[in-house]
């Protein structure tokens, strides 16, 4: 993605590379040049759209440790991981209203309801998921950091991803919990059906099925 001027325009406007845009872009070229030969439009490049250029941590009075001490109780992510159907969200929201009972701040964080908002651009593919995950793992950390016990309900088959979750996080206050419900259980249980949508081949990369 880059800036370019419009004749006529004081504000700048995004344009995306033909090399970039896929059949898309390849598609508009073909129209626009080869067919016709005419210029359709034209600009100047001034510079690409940099991320992470020239930001700095901006400094704060309070702190982790003063939230802490206002809410009575230690900031942590309890990350529940396991197979879809293994009763991970049932045990998170349990947990979450027994703490709620002793007064504990707390936020539930569970996979299918991020994906209504957060991530509802992603798929299911192997790279959405680590996407999907390094998300809610920078939500989790903010959270935590506001002083609250965060509990997050994820699949997150993959080691690695939960592995940087915790090193994100921070190792003293990442607390990994894995419901080991056999997939044979989960599978006669499936309360939304599925095993039997993936089992039919209609839904691609279940995790237990035709994905870890």
């Amino acid at each position: 993605m880059k800036l370019a001027r419009r004749s006529g325009c004081v504000s700048p406007t995004a344009v995306t590379p033909t090399v970039r845009a896929g059949h898309l872009g390849q598609q508009r070229r073909s129209n626009a040049y080869v067919e016709r030969r005419t210029t359709v439009g034209a600009g100047l490049i001034q510079h690409s759209l940099r991320r992470s250029d020239n930001i700095h941590w901006q400094a704060v009075d309070i702190d982790e440790k003063a939230r802490e001490t206002l809410n009575s109780h230690k900031p942590c992510v309890v990350w529940f991981t396991g197979l879809s159907g293994s009763g991970k969200s049932a045990i998170a929201n349990e947990l979450e209203r027994q703490l709620h009972a002793l007064g504990c701040h707390t936020y539930l964080l569970d996979g299918d309801n991020v994906r209504h908002g957060l991530n509802r651009d992603l798929g299911f593919t192997e790279a959405d998921r680590v996407e999907n995950l390094r998300r809610v793992t920078e939500v989790a950390k903010l959270m935590a950091d506001a002083g609250l016990i965060v509990l997050a309900s994820f699949i997150s088959p993959f080691q690695n991803e939960r592995q940087s979750a915790k090193e994100t996080i921070g190792a003293d206050q990442f607390f990994e919990v894995f419901v080991d419900t056999p997939l044979a259980v989960a599978e006669q249980r499936d309360p939304r059906g599925l095993y039997k949508k993936a089992r039919r081949g209609e839904l691609k990369n279940f995790t237990g099925i035709d994905s870890p």
